[in-house]
């Protein structure tokens, strides 16, 4: 555990930083005592107009790239914690670009890894996603080969004064290309809602529960921790219903099929994960598999426990209703902001 975690006069990187997490995590630290947060992309524009928008002393900016060894370590030194987000998120992209997600998500996390470590970081967390867990598309597998990079660190430096943990979420709400702001577009545009399967099932995570996370990670971690947040799920088809509703339009909604490499539904945590997890309140702790290379603890011994454990997965958590998924769209600010703008009373729509 992180026995020394506090913010108070410290200097965090994030990679990925002008990202949706990025500028949230950043404006949440800035309401602290940090010395200096550290934004490190490649987006030189959007740097730019983070930099004019949050306007504050204590933001430095590095343009770079986490496939660049030297520009994450450049940007490591004297940093005492870490946010890695850096990653290529988009599905179809990854299809059709399988390297370049291997080059991002997995090379550059090994790069962040080893500059950490180089740099005498105390904690480093970085951001996995459920796609990583049975992955079917080449984001999912280059995640999940991410996580095994991360864990490995452990694995292979006992001594290692950089701890090396992970989180991993679903679909955080109204995040950069999520569906949310799509189906909003749809509306102001005069369309109708367009889903690929009603029946497919996320789980739901507002931004500001994402960095909970991740800070829950920096106080509890430990090496090679992965992190899982308890979550509800619901429909496709209850989610763009939902926004509909909302916003008191008529729009229906089209089903358009499903697209290549899309899952009916995403696992946070393996059966075989949670027979090893601790149940922490609203979060599971999720420890590394810390067996060495002595073959027979892979083949001549097994873990019964195994067997009583299902997958956490989306279609057998509890999911909410479409008068619930109206109530958690309520709760970010920026679905506030597109009623205020169409019109609607946001108040009278509180329950």
């Amino acid at each position: 555990m992180t026995d020394s975690y506090t913010y108070e006069g410290a200097r965090v990187l994030v990679t990925g930083g002008t990202g949706s997490f990025g500028n949230t995590v950043a404006r949440r630290l800035l309401d602290r005592d940090v010395a200096e947060i550290r934004i490190l992309s490649r987006d030189e524009a959007k740097q730019d107009l983070m930099r004019h928008e949050i306007g504050d002393p204590r933001l430095r900016f590095y343009v770079g790239d986490i496939r660049d060894y030297d520009s994450v370590n450049r940007a490591s030194r004297d940093v005492d914690y870490v946010f890695h987000a850096a990653a290529l998120k988009q599905v179809p992209s990854c299809e059709f670009f399988p390297m370049e997600a291997v080059r991002t998500n997995v090379q550059g996390s090994d790069n962040v890894v080893h500059a950490a470590e180089h740099n005498g970081v105390k904690s480093l967390v970085c951001l996995s996603t459920d796609k990583a867990v049975y992955p079917v598309n080449a984001m999912g597998m280059s995640k999940a080969m991410m996580e095994k990079v991360a864990q490995s660190h452990g694995l292979n430096n006992p001594n290692a004064a950089t701890t090396v943990s992970l989180v991993r979420y679903g679909n955080v709400m109204y995040s950069r290309g999520s569906v949310i702001p799509l189906f909003i577009r749809q509306l102001k545009a005069g369309k109708n809602l367009t889903v690929t399967n009603p029946q497919m099932t996320r789980f739901m995570m507002s931004l500001a529960n994402s960095v909970q996370l991740v800070e829950f990670a920096f106080q509890n971690a430990e090496q090679g921790d992965l992190f899982v947040r308890k979550a509800q799920s619901c429909t496709i088809q209850d989610l763009a219903q939902a926004v509909i509703n909302l916003f008191r339009s008529d729009a229906r909604i089209e089903v358009i099929g499903t697209r290549h490499a899309e899952k009916i539904s995403e696992a946070l945590a393996t059966r075989e994960e949670l027979a090893r997890a601790e149940d922490m309140g609203d979060y599971f702790r999720i420890t590394a598999d810390k067996r060495d290379l002595n073959y027979s603890q892979y083949f001549e011994q097994g873990d019964p426990s195994q067997a009583r454990f299902e997958d956490y997965d989306s279609h057998t958590v509890e999911r909410m209703t479409v008068s619930e998924v109206e109530d958690l769209l309520l709760t970010l600010p920026e679905v506030r902001s597109e009623l205020v703008l169409a019109g609607v009373e946001v108040e009278d729509e509180l329950r």
